[in-house]
């Protein structure tokens, strides 16, 4: 029978798709979409703190619920490491369970990098005791250990938070650490402190749930040094130091940066904030996150995917008329930084008259013994302060003029060098295959053995120069905006077999004209190439560079010869 107004049954049946949509909580989309949102839903990640000090940590590691153990433990910091011997062939084949070691990575969380020698001599004792000596500087101004076991980790909070620090929301869907200058407060050339902000956002926000159900993390970072030396342009929100002609000094907001695999640098709002606005202005951020972000799609929850599809002005419009009820005012943008180093390490004049000194370890890498001694050192020389960089260094603050090269003498004798090769202050590595889930290669000792290598064949060579090494494409080790950024992968060597390497990204950068490096069809090293690979490249960037190029704007430009 044929189909007519009067009888549409007849008619050939349609299948009708349902977009729907990409489960943001603005638009009444509340249902979980994928698993990750369906366990935040179940129970909030802040809520496991209690089954860990009551069940987990007595009946152990085997008694923890799987959407606990590889889901909301994270919001106390809490991830379950690589077991040993896991060949990063296998990292996307095997199930989390087969990839997962009975022991955890913690991360301490050290908001604007402060530090009190009290606290880091705290943080020093937990490695010796719990963590089998591990204690890594992240680039984001952290602390992580490994080999954690479920049944300390009750006393390792009791004794961190004794001294004021934390672990709460170090990792998950949440407000991750709030990024500050090493030396907010006391740098001869600061626009402005915003420890004050960072400290009110503590209080308002971390640990808070109307802000721990994230679609994912969130960074944040707070600076008035004109040096830019928190990595604002890859952070979900920053606020940078700026001057305004009008109302004096306070801060531009920068939104929607982020690496991984679709990296977005940050774009500005064009708004000045002043400093006792700023936590207003993170809570407005961080709330259109969790109302409009995307929770459909895990590969689209950042707030970089809003940003683009938004725009700024809608983005803008959005946080002034629906979160903060008033509009910003317009502002400038911050001013290229003078100098191309942004890390503080060396020995410079605080403006009180006294030092800071910053060091360099290898690739972050430190242990338990050394940050007690570093605490020791500190104390010794009429310091009670120190503080960590987005660099994976350390800095002792408050040094009178007569203690410092005392102090510098005491630091080398612990191999944390002031004034470093350029090699051992510009290379970073992330965790590697040593400990992460996630990781296909090794990367902190490739990156240590580096640093000697280019040290002992390149002496000569004096221009600051980044290069980070990453153990996947996850860019934790932010790859895409070093000069040299190396995103390991399984390579073919020359007889054929497939080995740990590195794809080469040339030229990113950060502060300076920033942007992401340039990758060459086809140019893959393997670990054991690397430093010849390397060196080879730094030599022609010395034979063909102009006067005052820097290796990023030579590396744009080079031949495909010189790069490989």
């Amino acid at each position: 029978m044929a189909a007519t107004p009067q009888n549409p049954a007849a008619a050939p049946r349609r299948k009708v798709s349902r977009h729907r949509g990409e489960g943001q909580w603005a638009a009444g989309h509340f249902t979980p979409l994928n698993g990750n949102e369906q366990f935040k839903k179940d129970d909030d990640g802040l809520n496991v703190r209690t089954r860990i000090e009551t069940i987990y940590s007595k009946r152990g590691f085997d008694s923890i619920d799987p959407n606990d153990l590889r889901g909301r433990m994270r919001w106390w910091g809490l991830y379950t490491q690589r077991k040993p011997g896991i060949d990063g062939g296998k990292t996307a084949i095997l199930e989390p369970e087969e990839l997962d070691d009975k022991y955890f990575m913690l991360r301490v969380r050290i908001d604007g990098g402060r530090l009190t020698t009290d606290q880091l001599r705290v943080i020093g004792e937990i490695s010796q005791e719990f963590a089998r000596g591990t204690a890594d500087l992240t680039d984001r101004q952290n602390v992580q250990y490994h080999w954690i076991r479920i049944e300390d980790v009750p006393e390792i909070w009791n004794r961190l938070e004794a001294v004021g620090l934390s672990t709460t929301e170090a990792c998950g869907d949440t407000p991750r650490v709030i990024l500050g200058s090493p030396v907010a407060g006391i740098a001869e050339d600061e626009i402005i402190d915003g420890t004050p902000a960072i400290e009110v956002i503590q209080r308002r926000i971390i640990g808070n749930k109307d802000f721990s159900n994230l679609p994912r993390k969130f960074k944040s970072a707070i600076s008035g040094s004109p040096l830019l030396d928190v990595a604002h342009e890859i952070n979900d929100i920053a606020f940078v130091g700026v001057e305004h002609p009008e109302h004096g000094p306070g801060f531009d907001v920068w939104v929607g940066g982020g690496l991984s695999t679709n990296p977005k640098i940050g774009q500005r709002l064009g708004a000045w904030v002043p400093l006792d606005e700023v936590p207003d202005v993170y809570e407005g951020v961080i709330s259109i996150f969790r109302d409009h972000g995307y929770r459909r799609l895990r590969t689209r929850a950042r707030l970089k995917f809003l940003l683009a599809d938004w725009g700024v002005e809608k983005f803008r419009q959005v946080l002034e008329d629906d979160y903060l009820k008033r509009k910003l005012t317009d502002g400038p943008a911050p001013a290229q930084p003078v100098e191309r180093w942004r890390d503080h390490v060396g020995v410079h004049r605080q403006k009180d008259g006294r030092f800071y000194v910053g060091f360099a370890p290898r690739v972050g890498r430190v242990d338990g013994t050394i940050l007690t001694k570093i605490a020791d050192l500190a104390e010794a020389h009429g310091s009670g302060r120190l503080s960590t960089t987005v660099e994976q260094k350390m800095i002792v603050l408050d040094i009178e003029e007569g203690q410092v090269d005392s102090l510098v003498e005491g630091l080398e004798a612990l191999d944390l060098i002031v004034k470093p090769s350029p090699f051992r202050r510009g290379t970073m590595a992330c965790t590697g295959i040593e400990y992460c889930k996630l990781a296909i290669v090794e990367t902190k000792a490739r990156g240590a053995s580096l640093i000697d290598e280019l040290e002992r064949r390149i002496p000569e060579f004096d221009e600051p120069i980044t290069i980070n090494l990453n153990g996947c494409p996850n860019a934790c080790a932010r790859i895409q905006v070093a000069d040299i950024g190396l995103k390991g992968q399984l390579v073919l060597n020359d007889a054929g077999e497939q080995v740990e390497g590195f794809q080469v990204h040339l030229g990113g950068a950060l502060g300076l004209e920033a942007g992401f490096g340039r990758k060459v069809r086809g140019l893959k090293v393997t670990s054991e190439e690397l430093p010849d690979y390397v060196e080879r490249v730094l030599k022609n960037f010395q034979a063909e560079r102009e006067d005052g190029e820097r290796f990023a704007t030579w590396a744009s430009r080079a031949s495909e010869e010189a790069l490989s």
